[in-house]
C-alpha cells in the first residue's frame, strides 16, 4: 500500500489555517451544524456512512477542517495516477489496488496500521454511490484485526448534521456489533435515501 506524502491537507499550516476560515465560512452558510467528539486514540477506523452522494466528501472534509482532526482515508488507486496522483494524497488519501479481494486488502490494510504510530482511517463500507443491499465488511475486519476502535462518522442531510461521536471496540461478535451500527445509522438521511441500506449481518 503506497504511503501517503510527508504533509497532507490538514497538516499544511499556513493553508491549513485559510481552509480551516473558508470551511467554517461555507458550512455556516449551507446551515450545517457539526458534532464531533475528537479521539484520543492514535489509530481507528472511521465509518463514513451513509454515502450515497458525491457532496458527502467536500462536507465531511469541511467538518475535519473546522475541527482539525487530520485523516486519512482509502480510494481506488486509478484516482492516484496522472494530474489527481498528488492533490488526493494531499487531501489524505491511501490507494488500495481493488483487485486484491477479501482478506488480502483486509491483510494490506492491516500492516498499514501496525506500520504507522498514528493512522485515523476513514472507510465507506458502502463504497458506491449506487444502490446496495449489503455493506462491504472490510472495515470491520480491519478493525478487529488490527485491534482499533470503530468510530461512527455520518453526515445526516434531515437534521443537516456531519461529525462523529459514537465509537466502540469491535467485540468479534459481527452480528451483536452491526446491530449496534444498524441501530445508530437508522434515523438518519442520506441525500439519496434510495441508495442507502442499513447494515446487515449477511453483509460481504
Amino acid at each position: 500500500m503506497t504511503q501517503r506524502p510527508r504533509r497532507t491537507i490538514f497538516e499544511t499550516p499556513v493553508i491549513r489555517s485559510i481552509l480551516r476560515g473558508i470551511a467554517v465560512t461555507l458550512l455556516w452558510l449551507f446551515r450545517w451544524d457539526t458534532r464531533v467528539v475528537i479521539p484520543t486514540d492514535p489509530k481507528l477506523v472511521l465509518v463514513i456512512a451513509p454515502h450515497t452522494s458525491y457532496w458527502d466528501f467536500p462536507i465531511l472534509l469541511a467538518a475535519a477542517l473546522k475541527h482539525r482532526v487530520s485523516a486519512s482515508w482509502l480510494g481506488k488507486h486509478t484516482l492516484f495516477r496522472g494530474p489527481g496522483r498528488w492533490l488526493f494524497r494531499w487531501l489524505g488519501g491511501i490507494p488500495v489496488d481493488p483487485t486484491k479481494r477479501g482478506d488480502g486488502r483486509v491483510t494490506s490494510v492491516v500492516e498499514t496500521f501496525r506500520a504507522r504510530d498514528r493512522l485515523w482511517l476513514g472507510i465507506a463500507p458502502e463504497a458506491t454511490l449506487r444502490r446496495v443491499e449489503r455493506w462491504r465488511s472490510g472495515f470491520y475486519h480491519i478493525a478487529v484485526q488490527a485491534g482499533v476502535p470503530l468510530w461512527l462518522g455520518f453526515v445526516d442531510y434531515g437534521t443537516r448534521t456531519v461529525g462523529a461521536f459514537e465509537h466502540f471496540m469491535a467485540s468479534g461478535d459481527k452480528v451483536k456489533d452491526f446491530e449496534r451500527i444498524a441501530g445508530f445509522y437508522a434515523p438518519m438521511r442520506p441525500r439519496h435515501p434510495e441508495r442507502f441500506a442499513l447494515p446487515t449481518n449477511g453483509s460481504n
